[in-house]
C-alpha cells in the first residue's frame, strides 16, 4: 500500500482527494493537514511513502515544509500539487527536493499515476509545466547543454525516456534493457548532469532542450 498524507489548507480540497484515493486499492490516505508546519509533524509521526504537497499554506509554504522533509530518514517523496505554475514556484519546489510538481487542474486519472509514479521513485512534472520551462530556458547557458556530450548514447536515451515521464521498468522495456541495467545508467546520468534527482535531470533536460533534440 501507499501510503500518503494530504497538505493542503482548503478543506474541500483535501475532502475531494480523500474520496478519490479512497477508491484505489493500493492508496490509503493516512493523515491530512492544512499547513506546512503540520505536515512535517505528521509526517515523522505517520512515516507516509508520499506528501501531496500544496504550495501557498498559513502558518508555513509547502517549500519550506519540503526542504525540510527532504532531511527526514527515511524521507517521504513529495508530489507537490497547487494552484500555481508559475516559473519561479515551479523552480522553488524543485530546488527545496519535490520529486515531482502536477497542477490542481489535472486529471484524476494523472494524479493518481503521479502517486505511484513518485513512490517508485520516478519524476513527475506536467506537461504544461514542461514546455512552459522549455519556451522559458530553452535558449540558456550553452555551458548547460554541453554537459550532455559526457552521455554515452544509451545514457542519453535513458535521459530522453526519463523527460517522456517513463519509469524504469517502462525505459527497460523500451530500450530493451534490464530494470538494474537502467538504474545504473540512471545513476551515471544524475552524477554526469551534477543533478540531486530525477526531477532535476528532467527540468535540466527541458530547460537545455535536450528533451527536443532530434
Amino acid at each position: 500500500m501507499i501510503r500518503v498524507l494530504l497538505a493542503d489548507d482548503d478543506s474541500l480540497v483535501r475532502g475531494g482527494l480523500k474520496a478519490l484515493l479512497r477508491a484505489e486499492p493500493d492508496i490509503v490516505v493516512v493523515g491530512e493537514v492544512a499547513n506546512g508546519r503540520d505536515a512535517v509533524t505528521s509526517a515523522s509521526v505517520l512515516r507516509p511513502d508520499v506528501v501531496v504537497m500544496d504550495i501557498r499554506m498559513p502558518i508555513r509554504d509547502g517549500v519550506s515544509a519540503t526542504r525540510e522533509l527532504m532531511a527526514a530518514t527515511p524521507r517521504p517523496r513529495v508530489l507537490v500539487l497547487t494552484t500555481f505554475d508559475l516559473d519561479e514556484v515551479v523552480d522553488d519546489a524543485i530546488a527545496a527536493g519535490a520529486d515531482g510538481f502536477l497542477l490542481k487542474r489535472a486529471s484524476p486519472e494523472e494524479l493518481i499515476a503521479g502517486i505511484r509514479t513518485v513512490a517508485a521513485g520516478d519524476a513527475v512534472i506536467a506537461s504544461s509545466v514542461t514546455r512552459r520551462l522549455f519556451e522559458a530556458h530553452a535558449a540558456r547557458a550553452p555551458a548547460d547543454r554541453a554537459r550532455a556530450v559526457r552521455l554515452t548514447d544509451r545514457e542519453a536515451d535513458v535521459l530522453l525516456a526519463m523527460a517522456e515521464g517513463l519509469s524504469n521498468p517502462e525505459i527497460a522495456r523500451s530500450l530493451h534493457l534490464s530494470v538494474e541495467t537502467v538504474k545504473t545508467h540512471v545513476k551515471h546520468v544524475l552524477t554526469k548532469l551534477d543533478v540531486r534527482d530525477r526531477t532535476q535531470a528532467v527540468v535540466w533536460a527541458y530547460r537545455t532542450g535536450f528533451a527536443y533534440r532530434n
